[in-house]
């Protein structure tokens, strides 16, 4: 019996441990993405940027003094 109960421990340890790792290569999955999006928008932050200074710059240059 005391066997059994061991074996038994062990089995559930070993499941909780497969769906810890699950979970955690989930979460670092996700992670990935949201950086990959936060990175794409920064980069979209900064062109949108420099259109506008382009922008700006050129509708300073052109109005009439």
């Amino acid at each position: 019996m005391r066997n059994i109960a061991f074996l038994l421990a062990l089995v559930i340890s070993l499941g909780l441990i497969v769906y810890l790792y699950l979970q955690l290569a989930t979460a670092q999955e996700s992670l990935r993405q949201a950086e990959r999006r936060y990175t794409d928008c920064e980069k979209v932050t900064f062109q949108l940027q420099n259109q506008l200074t382009a922008q700006q710059r050129g509708a300073t240059t052109d109005s009439p003094r």
